[in-house]
């Protein structure tokens, strides 16, 4: 019988070895780290980064030609999708043409759910369409006109966002002798005396209604589109963006004013240079305007508001006031919310 036991016995152990071998090995939990690397290409490229609230990242690249710059920006998408979320933006052509735009409105869209449609005109049709009730928030740069447009009771919560300055412009040769004329009322008066061809935007733009204020400082009357304006004084009218004025001034060799943000990132296609800067007169300010819904029940008043709300957040500032450094070495705006207009000069 003991012969039978001890088999029986060695058999038992060996059965629980084996068990304990086969529990070990597949009873344990195996752990995953997932790494995600996010690579950066050539020291060509300024990288936006839109962090959510998951683990997901979204970036949005832009080509440069300096180094890399990188702005994080923390994105919580919205809960709930807007109930009316499109958004009828009126802005001037500078906005468009700088390319702030271009980087604003994708992060304004991806944090709020909101989808903006932008129309970029000069600063004075921007206005009409606001008066009008055909857009809901402008952003814009035309000061006289604007107050005129608050008076009437057709905006709300006009807000400063931002500012840049005007130059005067001129071909190489500068056949008015004018650079480096520190008054700009006097260089349009060499420009006059000379007759050297001047191109105007014509279109009630804040850059327009700036070029005509100081030829009337200066004693010489130019309205739009009137046929008492000097044969040197050339329109582009209505429709002509400032850029597209820029190239038929680069072309034609004339002087123009522009804003400074339009010339510097384009400045590779044109063959213009700087005349006349840096007087405080040549202050360019940018404001963010909220269309009435008292008066238009049809405009979209919550996403004017977020708009507005976008423009002078701390987070948004910041982008205005990095904007433009990598790629053209220097801001092509400087932001200016929670600042008086008394501090920045402007009228």
């Amino acid at each position: 019988m003991k012969k039978l036991i001890t088999p029986m016995l060695k058999m038992l152990f060996i059965t629980a070895v084996l068990l304990g071998l086969v529990s070990s090995l597949f009873g344990c939990s195996s752990t995953t780290t997932a790494t995600t690397t996010t690579t950066t290409n050539t020291a060509t490229q300024v990288t936006t980064t839109l962090k959510t609230t998951s683990t997901t990242t979204m970036p949005v690249s832009t080509t440069t030609s300096s180094a890399v710059v990188t702005t994080s920006t923390t994105i919580t998408p919205p809960l709930v999708k807007p109930a009316n979320p499109e958004i009828i933006l009126s802005s001037t052509t500078s906005t468009r043409d700088s390319g702030l735009m271009d980087v604003l409105i994708p992060i304004f869209q991806a944090k709020t759910g909101y989808v903006v449609k932008p129309v970029y005109v000069g600063s004075g049709a921007a206005i009409a369409l606001g008066q009008a009730g055909n857009a809901d928030v402008m952003l814009v740069h035309s000061p006289a006109a604007e107050v005129t447009f608050m008076q009437g009771g057709y905006g709300i919560y006009r807000r400063l966002v931002m500012h840049n300055d005007f130059i005067i412009m001129g071909p190489p040769a500068d056949p008015a002798g004018i650079k480096g004329t520190a008054n700009p009322v006097d260089a349009l008066k060499k420009i006059a005396a000379s007759g050297a061809k001047f191109y105007s935007r014509g279109d009630n733009s804040g850059t327009d209604a700036m070029d005509k204020s100081l030829f009337a400082k200066a004693g010489i009357t130019v309205k739009d589109g009137a046929s008492t304006n000097p044969s040197w004084y050339i329109e582009g009218g209505a429709g002509t963006g400032m850029l597209d004025l820029l190239r038929v001034a680069s072309e034609k060799g004339g002087y123009i004013l522009t804003d400074r943000s339009t010339y510097v990132a384009n400045q590779k296609v044109l063959t213009l240079d700087i005349m006349v800067q840096g007087d405080p007169s040549l202050l360019n300010v940018y404001h963010v305007i909220q269309v009435n819904p008292a008066v238009f029940p049809k405009v979209n008043a919550a996403g004017a508001q977020a708009f507005s709300d976008f423009m002078i957040d701390p987070a948004t500032q910041k982008i205005i006031a990095q904007y433009g450094i990598a790629q053209y070495g220097q801001e092509l705006f400087f932001p200016d919310f929670g600042k008086s207009e008394s501090q920045l000069g402007s009228q």
